[in-house]
């Protein structure tokens, strides 16, 4: 059975896609960066992903660093994976505002997001495509959010990166169209996950969402892996260069 790489693989989005992957028979590649404190939750959703039957690799490491990315795109040719799936989950980036005569986002926290959530899935997906790793009928996601076209406090560098996100999607997809791979920006609704509780004001969105969305709930992270699996499985990559929004509405209400 092919391969999926998740790139933020252990909590929200990225650990409930490699699970809803697992559960249809995808052997998973997870790759995240956690603290000592937090590696029970990761070991739980190995095993959950285990219990499937599936073979399972997690590897606790930054998915910017050149040398282990390299490393592991080699234990990849050698193992002769081939990728089916591959899933840009990457949320960490500096929250501060740009304009504060005390506290604003300066230069190298600026490149640092950027660099860590938007052009990150350029040098995986370049690795994977020049290594022979994908297959044909392959498919890219990467996570977005409406705060990629929408402005919160704090947010301006996290907006910039996802904005840029959705770009490199559509150009990944422009390039990728002709070799049969299809690549997609999943747009999520305010989903309650760790990487939204570091959101400055998180809890007003929270608030703003459950009140204005029109299915009357916040997005789950089931929701996003749903529809991910569902396109993952399939062979038809037609679909491409898009920003689905996986949110019950709730863009539509601004």
């Amino acid at each position: 059975m092919h391969w999926a790489l998740i790139l933020g693989s252990s909590s929200g989005f990225g650990a409930s896609t490699a699970i809803d992957l697992a559960k249809k028979g995808f052997n998973i590649y997870g790759v995240h960066l956690d603290r000592k404190s937090t590696m029970p939750l990761v070991e739980e959703v190995i095993s959950k992903i285990k219990a499937e039957g599936v073979d399972v690799v997690f590897q606790n490491m930054s998915a910017t660093d050149t040398d282990k990315r390299n490393t592991i795109i080699n234990d990849m040719i050698d193992k002769k994976m081939q990728f089916k799936v591959m899933m840009h989950s990457i949320a960490f980036g500096a929250l501060k505002p740009i304009i504060d005569d005390e506290n604003a986002i300066n230069q190298k926290q600026i490149e640092m997001t950027l660099d860590v959530m938007a052009s990150s899935i350029v040098y995986w997906t370049q690795d994977l495509f020049t290594n022979k790793l994908f297959v044909k009928g392959s498919h890219v996601f990467a996570m977005t959010s409406a705060g990629g076209h929408l402005q919160w406090k704090s947010y301006g560098a996290v907006s910039a990166a996802k904005a840029a996100l959705e770009s490199y999607c559509r150009q990944i997809a422009f390039e990728l169209s002709e070799h049969n791979i299809s690549c997609n920006a999943i747009q999520a609704g305010v989903t309650d996950t760790p990487a939204l509780r570091k959101i400055p004001g998180n809890e007003e969105m929270i608030k703003n969402a459950t009140k204005n969305n029109p299915g009357k709930r916040l997005t789950l992270p089931s929701d996003v892996a749903s529809v991910i699996t569902m396109i993952g499985q399939s062979n038809d990559t037609w679909m491409t260069g898009n920003t689905i929004r996986v949110d019950g509405g709730e863009d539509l209400t601004g």
